[in-house]
């Protein structure tokens, strides 16, 4: 008992740095490079990268061993919730990798910011890459539920957030009546409330 309880003080307390790391990055470093350049340099982009990547493997770290490497139609849940899991772990690749292959990786990294792109996948949602990663997680922990998953999805959901409001605070500043107009018709994830 006491080492399940260690284990999860350990996990909570990793779970906050990745988060405070997270809103560092986004919110002051991203934020700053946007402010004072116009576009992020190498080291804001690849610590914008880092973190994600660090939310993306992070349940490997910590759930159980028979957590999948990769996604599969195996599981502790129905055929049926495994099914409904892979659908939106494939919806969640398609629409982030597809979306960052349409858009371009230097565009898509914060690295080229010329003009708004709002045709393709952005005339639905201002972020499709974003939603297709949390439709990713989503999928996953659908799949795989446990009090680990959730605090994973939660967890993409907040750093995600906050790399949006960083990116809509630049693009208000050098878009202006463009931008806040596109923000009129177009979700900022997937449905105008």
């Amino acid at each position: 008992m006491i080492q399940l309880n260690v284990s999860l003080l350990v996990y909570l307390i990793l779970t906050i740095l990745l988060l405070e790391t997270a809103f560092v990055v986004f919110r002051r470093i991203v934020r700053e490079d946007y402010l004072r350049k116009g576009s992020l340099s190498g080291l804001a982009s690849t610590l914008q990268l880092i973190v994600f990547a660090g939310v993306f493997c992070y349940p490997y770290l910590y759930n159980p061993p028979e957590w999948p490497w990769f996604w599969k139609l195996e599981g502790p849940t129905s055929i049926e919730i495994q099914i409904a899991g892979l659908v939106l772990i494939l919806a969640g690749f398609l629409i982030a990798f597809g979306t960052m292959a349409w858009f371009g990786l230097r565009r898509a990294f914060g690295l080229n910011t010329d003009g708004m792109i709002i045709n393709g996948p952005y005339r639905w949602s201002r972020n499709p890459q974003i939603l297709g990663g949390y439709l990713l997680v989503l999928g996953t922990a659908v799949q795989w539920p446990s009090g680990y998953a959730c605090i994973w999805v939660l967890l993409y959901g907040m750093s995600g957030h906050w790399m949006i409001k960083t990116e809509e605070e630049y693009l208000i500043k050098q878009f202006g009546e463009e931008f806040e107009r596109y923000c009129s018709r177009t979700p900022r994830y997937l449905f105008k409330l």
